[in-house]
């Protein structure tokens, strides 16, 4: 078994032990791997391995990339988006964790509007009130949700968030949790085209506490494909 398959059993271990831990079927939850700044051959490996949803948090990285991989994965964008690059993504992404403006928003429902296609979309929000990160705030998110809601392009299937970094995943928890607790409060709204179905959170230092507050989707690279390479 070569390291990356190694690694992807570790983490659906502690998936499933998590699961068990707080009376969640396994099934729910879906790893994302995490393949910015790695190279097609390693999401190829990857994909060998059994894993089928990759995440890019770059417009150009994976403009050049995703021609590259043959396999018939699932790519997700899940860094911020400028509204200009949004055409690059086009048909080619299943689904963008990263909506958190009306204005992107719009220019996604745009663009999928040209090839008549519908965007899956999960709106970000900004739990820990950080300034260096993206994210419409809690107090937001209902007039946000609204808003995105009449666009006829766009399907909400969720939330997203990045909590603030901690060495203990105990003290990321509450952040995890009032997230679930905002996607409870939009759900009840019950919006057209609007559905609370995925929870995006959790990566490599605390997907398994992410699991246990309700993740669906788990974003790891690092515990995955090793550590980044830094740039320059």
């Amino acid at each position: 078994m070569n390291d990356i398959a190694a690694n992807l059993a570790k983490i659906h271990d502690r998936i499933n032990k998590a699961c068990q831990k707080s009376g969640r079927n396994p099934e729910e939850v879906r790893l994302i791997a995490v393949s910015k700044v790695k190279p097609a051959k390693l999401v190829e490996e990857a994909f060998c391995s059994g894993q089928k949803l990759f995440g890019e948090s770059y417009v150009q990285e994976f403009r050049d990339k995703e021609p590259l991989v043959e396999s018939p994965l699932q790519w997700h964008f899940i860094g911020g988006l400028q509204s200009n690059k949004v055409k690059y993504l086009r048909g080619k992404v299943t689904m963008i964790h990263s909506v958190d403006r009306l204005s992107l928003a719009e220019e996604i429902d745009h663009q999928w509007g040209k090839i008549d296609g519908i965007a899956k979309i999960l709106l970000q929000v900004n739990v820990g009130d950080e300034s260096s990160k993206s994210g419409c705030t809690p107090e937001d998110l209902e007039s946000l949700v609204r808003q995105v809601s009449q666009l006829p392009n766009l399907k909400v299937c969720g939330l997203m968030c990045l909590p603030p970094h901690s060495d203990d995943p105990e003290q990321v928890r509450p952040f995890f949790r009032q997230l679930r607790e905002l996607s409870k409060q939009i759900e009840r709204l019950q919006l057209p085209g609007v559905e609370m179905g995925e929870l995006s959170m959790g990566m490599s230092g605390d997907f398994a506490v992410a699991v246990e507050e309700g993740a669906t989707l788990v974003r790891v690279g690092t515990a995955i494909f090793g550590a980044r390479m830094k740039k320059g």
